[in-house]
């Protein structure tokens, strides 16, 4: 069958490929005073998008703006590879097929724009790709994206005061060209480059013999994790409690014929016969050794759910980051330790002194948050200062404000170099309230006496059931009926609470106790 919007965003990358400097639409270009250039077409810079788009309806604000995306398509980690890669190739996205959200999908939302009518409350990835997808045809972002084109480097040519972003893109065939822009907006995302991390003894443990079938053992990151079948009657470790962790030993489990879960603490525990144990201390010839003295033996393969370094190469090329592993040390210029990109105002712009405060923002960094909505909170945020780079303070003040919260995270018992841009102790949504409310508070945008973060969103983490209310629906065959009239935002969030309540009644009336569930945002 014909795929008319596969066509269309090859023919509006093909137009601008051909015009280098015909980028924006073209009704934008007679009174341009801003550029403005995103990197990535995942959530975070999709976002981005729509909130400059919207900035263009506002009075003298003029935006010349364009969006590269690497990839084939718009959806970030939820579009699938376009075909398998081994190591030590890494894969376009960590994706793998049997994914589904593990946070129910009316949170995961842009503001006023829910998923479509009769989407499982936990769906599989692909309703989350086609998400995406819905969301830059209803706001028309499509003409904005230039799509297979990579950012090879960035690099500032000015001064504090003022100057240009020049970036070098290549092309899917590596032409490249070169563009320069005021602004520069990194939304790429964070899940791409893995942090491995290295056992006393893996070596010998790798060199000394073959696992099951004759197969060579093996370490691999989970970004490489795709097919449980491929571990069919083999013993497997899994490292890491996050969702990657917990997904892969729930489902390798089903196929294994042994599986450990090593982990710090476990507040989720994965499903099915897993074996959990605490961290690995070594390696031995012949057995994995956890720190608690116990052995693994037989081990055919150990599946490393150790998340991601955080990195941003383009950036790295140029100079204009730093890449110094666990620093804490803090230079006029950016620093990435690996867990933490700083100084950065808000998680957000940053506070280099090469460059003007609104010139470098990122879009995404924040963690434990559902992405859609803080990403949209947080271009908002950046759409208003780049339009206005007064409504920052001073370079100094900034700075100072890193201080004071770093020292705050501390006298919680946090590392702020170690948590880096996680949303400790729940405070996404007042995080994102903060960003719109210090716009509201500078006259930047109507104060129209709501919050950003809706009441409703707040409720969601204390409904501790709906990940098991929800496996019951689907158990009974009852999906429809629950979803039944349920399109609004508002007709989802009174759904989620029956549900709960729902799954609460009858626990209690069997007598059954579950450990905490945990939503986290």
């Amino acid at each position: 069958m014909f795929d008319f919007r596969q066509f269309f965003l090859s023919l509006v990358s093909f137009v601008l490929l051909q015009h280098g400097d015909f980028i924006a639409p073209p009704q934008h270009l007679a009174h341009v005073n801003k550029s403005v250039v995103v990197v990535g077409a995942g959530s975070a810079g999709l976002a981005m998008l729509r909130a400059l788009v919207d900035l263009q309806d506002e009075p003298d604000t003029n935006l010349d703006i364009v969006l590269y995306e690497q990839r084939r398509d718009v959806g970030g980690i939820w579009l699938p590879d376009a075909q398998p890669v081994h190591p030590p190739i890494l894969p376009e996205t960590p994706l793998y097929p049997l994914l589904h959200t593990n946070t129910p999908v009316p949170t995961m939302t842009y503001p006023s724009f829910p998923f479509p009518p009769g989407t499982p409350l936990f769906p599989s990835h692909e309703y989350v790709e086609k998400y995406h997808q819905d969301y830059a045809l209803r706001y028309n972002l499509l003409p904005y994206i230039v799509l297979n084109h990579t950012v090879l480097s960035a690099s500032w040519i000015g001064t504090p005061e003022e100057g240009r972003w020049d970036v070098l893109v290549a092309d899917q065939d590596g032409h490249e060209t070169q563009r320069s822009f005021d602004h520069l907006v990194v939304a790429n995302g964070h899940n791409h480059y893995p942090h491995t991390p290295i056992f006393p003894g893996q070596d010998e443990w790798l060199r000394h013999g073959s696992g099951a079938a004759g197969r060579r053992r093996e370490i691999l990151h989970s970004i490489f994790y795709r097919e449980p079948q491929r571990h069919k009657d083999r013993t497997v470790v899994v490292v890491g409690s996050g969702a990657s962790g917990r997904d892969t030993a729930s489902q390798v489990v089903l196929y294994a014929r042994k599986v450990y879960h090593s982990v710090r603490s476990l507040k989720d525990p994965a499903s099915g016969p897993v074996e959990v144990k605490p961290e690995i201390a070594y390696f031995t010839p012949d057995a994995i050794v956890f720190v608690d003295g116990s052995q693994a033996y037989d081990v055919d393969c150990v599946i490393l759910g150790t998340g991601y370094d955080l990195r941003i190469p383009f950036l790295e090329a140029s100079g204009e980051i730093a890449v110094k592993p666990k620093s804490t040390e803090r230079d006029r210029g950016l620093t990435t330790n690996l867990r933490y990109l700083f100084p950065l105002h808000q998680h957000i712009f940053s506070l280099s002194a090469s460059y003007p405060t609104n010139a470098l923002a990122f879009i995404g960094l924040p963690i434990l948050v559902a992405n859609c909505p803080a990403d949209f909170a947080q271009s908002i945020y950046v759409a208003q200062i780049i339009a206005n780079g007064s409504l920052l303070g001073s370079r100094e003040e900034l700075l100072e404000e890193v201080d004071a919260s770093e020292d705050d995270l501390r006298s919680r018992g946090y590392d702020p170099y170690y948590v880096g841009h996680r949303m400790v102790e729940g405070s996404t949504f007042d995080y994102q309230d903060h960003l719109i409310d210090s716009l509201k508070d500078q006259g930047a945008i109507p104060n129209d006496g709501m919050k950003f973060v809706e009441a409703w969103r707040r409720e969601v983490p204390g409904f501790q059931r709906l990940k098991r209310g929800w496996k019951r629906v689907e158990d009974l065959g009852w999906q429809r009926q629950w979803l039944s009239g349920v399109e609004t935002e508002a007709e989802w969030a009174d759904m989620m609470k029956r549900l709960d309540e729902w799954q609460k009644d009858w626990e209690t009336r069997e007598g059954l106790v579950f450990p905490e569930e945990t939503i986290v945002f």
